[in-house]
């Protein structure tokens, strides 16, 4: 079964591809809008055989890397400046880039990126959204914390007890400050439960982990870093030693001394002992 390779220069709105066809070997390129995503689906569904797509990585096409899977295709992601350093011109436009990345592929010199499984990617976006609820809900009690202190109310974390909360809301304040002390509050109660709920999720996706079990025996190693640790360096045998793993993981500091596949120093055990398949 002959192989079929597809550069795409991929952008938000719209892409270009380009392909070698099986029965001349003509070089095509064509031009993509993103509005109609059918028409997406209809064109690379017309493929027979086996495709592989390969395009920058970016922040804009899981939606499009989703499409394909679903199509049996496989995805390779390049690293984009390792991608444009291989140019051999100056100039770049669409059809440049789709041909380039094509050209990479078929003499396998494609800086190939890993791409992580279905379930790493979605619990990485999960503890991404959680970071992001955790740092608007620190924002909202610093800005309560500020406004306690300027009324007279110097709590430190009591403030955010139920006694804390009831002298908090009979400290005399200007109508701004009323206004954003009520406001504030009002803020905080659905992100405590939105944290709750990512928790939640969190908790159910490590449910039977034999990798995140071990490694939350480790000391310091909890839910979320264990959950992060495993979630990114599987699979771990892509690694070449001990120390390339500890290194992806920042569990090596800059006076650890040079290691080598025996070495069984604390900071690399985890990442090695425990997450290995």
């Amino acid at each position: 079964m002959q192989t079929i390779y597809i550069g795409v220069d991929f952008h938000a709105r719209q892409q270009t591809i380009c392909y070698l066809t099986t029965e001349t070997g003509e070089l095509v390129t064509c031009e993509l809008k993103h509005q109609d995503k059918e028409a997406v689906r209809a064109f690379y569904a017309a493929f027979r055989g086996q495709v592989i797509v390969g395009l920058e990585a970016s922040g804009y096409s899981p939606w499009f890397e989703r499409l394909l899977e679903e199509l049996g295709y496989e995805v390779w992601l390049g690293h984009a400046t390792e991608i444009r350093r291989r140019a051999r011109w100056r100039q770049k436009n669409d059809r440049r880039d789709a041909e380039l990345i094509l050209d990479l592929m078929l003499h396998n010199e494609f800086p190939r990126l890993h791409r992580p499984a279905l379930q790493s990617r979605e619990v990485m976006r999960m503890l991404r959204y959680r970071h992001k609820l955790i740092k608007i809900r620190t924002m909202s009690k610093n800005s309560l914390q500020a406004l306690a202190l300027q009324a007279g109310v110097a709590k430190r974390s009591g403030l955010f007890t139920r006694a804390g909360k009831q002298e908090l809301d009979a400290a005399l304040m200007s109508p701004a400050m009323q206004w954003q002390r009520e406001h504030w509050l009002q803020l905080l109660q659905p992100l405590d439960q939105q944290v709750l709920e990512a928790m939640a999720w969190l908790k159910a996706q490590s449910k039977d982990d034999i990798c995140i079990a071990r490694l939350r025996t480790h000391p310091g190693i909890g839910l979320l870093s264990s959950l992060c640790l495993v979630h990114t360096l599987q699979p771990v045998a892509r690694f070449r030693n001990t120390r390339k793993v500890a290194a992806y993981a920042v569990l090596i500091r800059s006076n650890v001394p040079r290691l080598n596949t025996n070495d069984s120093l604390g900071s690399v055990k985890p990442a090695r002992a425990y997450c290995a398949t």
